[in-house]
């Protein structure tokens, strides 16, 4: 007896005409362009792919293809953002810096300055800094003393109390412009002052500057004695407003206006 095979809609078709039949569907979907919008998940999930395989459509490939060229470029645009931040970041740092070393440069500046303004003015109040001509002593004759031993009957300074060979300084800065003998006066010393006054110191032992010398307060010029018309050891003192015998002023006067204790 002869058998024939049954046909009908139960019978299952094989696993080849599945697969022909799947080809020919991803073929259908590239030719009309929607393949560009299947995801490589559903073609892989065919019932009869071994898992790990591929369908030789070229579909997973493309995918992974584009991803990866996502991924490098979020990548470098991350990179990209992370060097301009540590751009800023170093132009901020070295804009700090620089602040820095501006306000040290003016402090340094300034404080030199200050020094500079210190230094001058102490210079300026020693120059102008009057002091007694004989440290530790005191007026011994006063000012316009009458007397016959004074050829004008008057004292024309003052005296200060001096042992033989005591330090004589001038009283202030400024130019000798006498030095040596001066007759009644003995060994004297003649100061132009740098306020346009005049000092004199008499008497003196010896002289140890010159004419056209500069003098600094309480500069050395010369030591006491009794040399000239003088009864004995001491410094005869005269405050002047001109360089000649007659012009003198109150010694006593004289050196308080300047700020010195007599």
């Amino acid at each position: 007896m002869a058998f024939t095979r049954a046909t009908g809609k139960h019978r299952a078709p094989s696993r080849l005409s599945r697969k022909s039949a799947h080809v020919a569907g991803v073929a259908a979907l590239a030719t009309t362009g929607v393949i560009g919008t299947l995801a490589s998940p559903a073609l892989a999930a065919a019932p009869d792919a071994a898992p790990g395989s591929l369908e030789d459509t070229g579909l997973n490939q493309a995918v992974i293809t584009d991803t990866l060229a996502e991924q490098l470029d979020a990548q470098a645009e991350a990179q990209e953002l992370e060097a301009q931040e540590a751009a800023a970041k170093a132009a901020a740092q070295a804009k700090a810096e620089a602040e820095a070393k501006r306000k040290a440069e003016a402090r340094v500046k300034a404080a030199r300055e200050a020094k500079e303004r210190a230094d001058r003015e102490a210079e300026r109040q020693r120059l102008n800094a009057f002091q007694l001509p004989i440290a530790g002593t005191y007026v011994s004759t006063g000012y316009q003393t009458g007397g016959a031993m004074w050829s004008s009957g008057s004292h024309t300074g003052i005296d200060f109390h001096a042992a033989s060979g005591s330090t004589v300084v001038s009283v202030g800065a400024g130019t000798v412009v006498e030095a040596g003998w001066g007759g009644a006066y003995g060994n004297n010393v003649v100061i132009r002052m740098n306020d346009g006054t005049y000092t004199q110191y008499g008497h003196l032992s010896s002289v140890s500057v010159s004419a056209g010398q500069t003098v600094m307060p309480g500069q050395q010029i010369g030591l006491s004695g009794s040399t000239g018309n003088s009864s004995g050891p001491h410094l005869h003192f005269e405050a002047r407003t001109g360089a000649d015998y007659g012009s003198d002023i109150d010694p006593i006067a004289y050196l308080r206006s300047h700020g010195v204790n007599v």
